[in-house]
């Protein structure tokens, strides 16, 4: 008897498995992962029409020393666009996925610390500059959120210093 994949309904459902990043693949089977892989490779390769536009403008783009990796893989989700020092991941809505699929994937990605944008692809396709603008003002939120969090004692020190206290 062959297996085939259902979803249960939404009330049946648990939440998302914890992701556990351990070694190379997140807890994921060396033989899942190498799949994975290969099949973000072929996705590189043939790209969809809004993917390829969007990822033309950020090759135009200024991203400072930021880049955007194509068709990542994360744990074991396969992400259209990663910036992996910023922790962001841009994602094109192409209606190829169930959305209840996508929602438990970017959960799964947020409890790791990763923020996941959407955008449609016709958006994409229509306005190529505008989704590119747009994703760089996510990526200048995103740095500045994370520069804020990785220096919560430093506006202690300055008031300090106003004050006239000494170290």
């Amino acid at each position: 008897m062959k297996k085939t994949l259902t979803l249960k309904p939404v009330e049946e459902r648990a939440d998302a498995p914890k992701l556990q990043k351990k070694g190379r693949g997140w807890n994921i089977a060396e033989s899942r992962l190498d799949t994975l892989h290969d099949a973000a490779r072929e996705m590189r390769r043939s790209p969809t029409p809004a993917q390829a536009a969007l990822a033309a403008e950020l090759a135009k783009a200024d991203l400072g020393r930021y880049r955007f990796k194509r068709y990542a893989v994360i744990g074991s989700a396969i992400v259209d666009f990663a910036c992996q020092p910023l922790k962001l991941v841009v994602a094109l809505d192409e209606g190829a996925n169930p959305p209840e699929i996508e929602r438990r994937r970017d959960r799964s990605l947020g409890e790791v610390g990763i923020k996941v944008i959407r955008y449609p692809a016709a958006d994409v396709l229509a306005d190529p500059e505008g989704a590119a603008r747009a994703v760089l003002a996510e990526m200048k939120a995103r740095w500045h959120e994370q520069r804020a969090s990785s220096r919560p004692n430093q506006n202690r020190h300055r008031q300090g210093a106003a004050r006239g206290y000494q170290r």
